[in-house]
């Protein structure tokens, strides 16, 4: 089993939506900017309004960098009390959607500085909304558990990206915003992380080569 050349781009045309207001309709735009002003002037309600529209995508993406529902929902209170004290600041000089995923991933990354050294996790059921990285009609649990494997050995920073970009659908630039990083280094993990992915994919339990 191997990473399918192309994978991420078929990603961003299929289940990947970009996170910022490119992929949202009008009505959409306009309704968070209505809750995004209301929000501002300190009310609480249009500020829970405007994290559920945005809860789902951000939950997915802390479940699959932490591994664990009790740290994943830590990290998104974290975050989230965070972005109510932090939402008068909100200029607007990106969208509101990137603004809360570095705030999301900030607190992920803090979770994983903290963590006891217990391992990373990722279940087989959350694996499965993973972009398809090895369409082989084989056994789809085996390959999953192999993906699992596969990104848990990768470095917090480098599997953060896969996900922003390869499952998340995010561009360079947004990706970059969230990590706070310049795009070069967006590219470079990019690069790192697949290859890495790669010959992980590659070697079956036993050491053998599976391309």
């Amino acid at each position: 089993m191997t990473w399918t050349p192309g994978a991420d781009r078929r990603i961003q045309g299929g289940t990947g939506q970009r996170r910022d207001q490119a992929a949202l309709g009008k009505e959409e735009i306009e309704v968070e900017a209505r809750l995004l002003a209301r929000a501002q002037a300190g009310d609480l309600d249009a500020f829970v309004e405007l994290i559920g529209l945005h809860d789902p995508a951000l939950r997915a993406l802390a479940y699959r960098l932490l591994g664990d529902p009790q740290r994943m929902d830590d990290a998104l209170q974290d975050a989230y009390l965070k972005a109510f004290r932090s939402l008068c600041s909100f200029e607007g000089r990106s969208a509101f959607g990137s603004w809360l995923y570095r705030i999301v991933y900030n607190a992920c990354m803090d979770q994983l500085r903290r963590q006891t050294r217990g391992g990373w996790h990722l279940s087989l059921r959350e694996v499965g909304g993973l972009p398809d990285l090895m369409p082989d009609p084989g056994d789809l649990a085996a390959q999953r558990l192999d993906l699992a494997a596969a990104l848990a050995s990768l470095s917090p920073e480098m599997r953060a990206t896969v996900l922003l970009v390869d499952a998340e659908g995010m561009d360079y630039e947004t990706a970059a915003h969230v990590l706070g990083i310049p795009v070069g280094t967006v590219r470079s993990r990019l690069s790192q992380a697949r290859r890495r992915l790669r010959r992980a994919l590659s070697v079956d339990e036993r050491g053998r080569d599976r391309s």
